[in-house]
């Protein structure tokens, strides 16, 4: 599920046609996102790196990417973007519904590539740099989509389902089955209740959530929970909760004319002298002066 600071930048984009659920855009970091925060959502989404530096998180690791990089993200995988040290990065976001591409039937193609890939049974990379082997044929695909969504000559979706099926053919092909382990169990079962922690904090961040709240709707003891998120995520929570409002309050300072009290208290912070100081110390300024930068 995408974090509300993402979802609402996405809502100001292009609309989706929902017969046909394909999106594409264009984004930089820092200049439209601090850092995108971790999350997940029922899409495929590609990130092609147009221009720096930065880095993408994909299930807790964070890789170092770089202009040409292609990072495959999977339906339901948990990601982030974030700032690689002062440098910039524009990328372009692909987000589409892997229905665009399934037989209503149900046919071979869902059988032996799309339910192995969606339910992650299939040996796939997730990131493709220059030296890789695969990159030309896929970086070529991608490069036609570009071409096709800024034209949009007549029947171009014709033109660009053909563009993904021969990404999805060079992937299947050059691709081996995983083989089924106790540790793939655990740790799918735990990638499991991460998204379902993520989806209560994107649901509930505006209030005041606290370590008995979310260990009850966990089903775990305080204790445990502690632990759990602090070994997943490699924050304590109470830390993890307080970045992800600043960065939601960060995009509302320079999106909208509300008051940073009303922002303050619109991100789940009740206290404006705990949000100021919170924000400098994530920052390095106050919000005001954030905001006029």
């Amino acid at each position: 599920m995408n974090s509300l600071e993402y979802e609402n930048y996405m809502e100001t984009k292009a609309h989706v046609d929902p017969l046909f659920p394909y999106n594409t855009y264009l984004c930089s970091i820092p200049l439209d996102f601090n850092a995108v925060p971790l999350h997940w959502h029922p899409y495929m989404e590609i990130i092609y790196i147009k221009k720096g530096k930065g880095n993408v998180t994909l299930d807790f690791t964070t890789h170092y990417v770089e202009e040409g990089d292609i990072i495959l993200i999977l339906p339901g995988r948990i990601h982030g973007i974030s700032q690689y040290a002062s440098y910039s990065m524009e990328y372009e976001n692909i987000i589409f519904s892997v229905d665009l591409f399934q037989s209503r039937n149900h046919d071979t193609l869902d059988s032996e590539f799309f339910l192995p890939l969606l339910s992650d049974e299939l040996n796939i990379k997730s990131i493709y740099d220059r030296d890789d082997p695969l990159y030309e044929a896929l970086s070529s695909c991608l490069n036609r989509v570009d071409v096709l969504c800024s034209s949009t000559p007549k029947g171009y979706r014709l033109a660009l389902k053909s563009c993904y099926f021969e990404f999805f053919y060079t992937l299947y092909a050059h691709a081996e089955q995983k083989a089924e382990t106790s540790d793939r169990k655990n740790h799918a079962k735990n990638l499991d209740r991460t998204k379902a922690i993520l989806s209560y904090i994107d649901r509930n961040y505006k209030e005041a959530i606290s370590i008995a709240d979310i260990a009850s709707y966990c089903g775990f003891s305080e204790s445990h929970f502690m632990r759990f998120f602090k070994n997943t995520m490699g924050v304590s929570f109470t830390t993890y909760l307080c970045d992800f409002r600043l960065n939601i309050a960060a995009r509302l300072l320079v999106t909208t004319d509300d008051s940073i009290l009303s922002i303050a208290e619109s991100c789940g912070f009740f206290n404006l002298s705990y949000f100021n100081r919170s924000f400098k110390k994530k920052y390095g300024i106050t919000p005001g002066a954030y905001r006029k930068r």
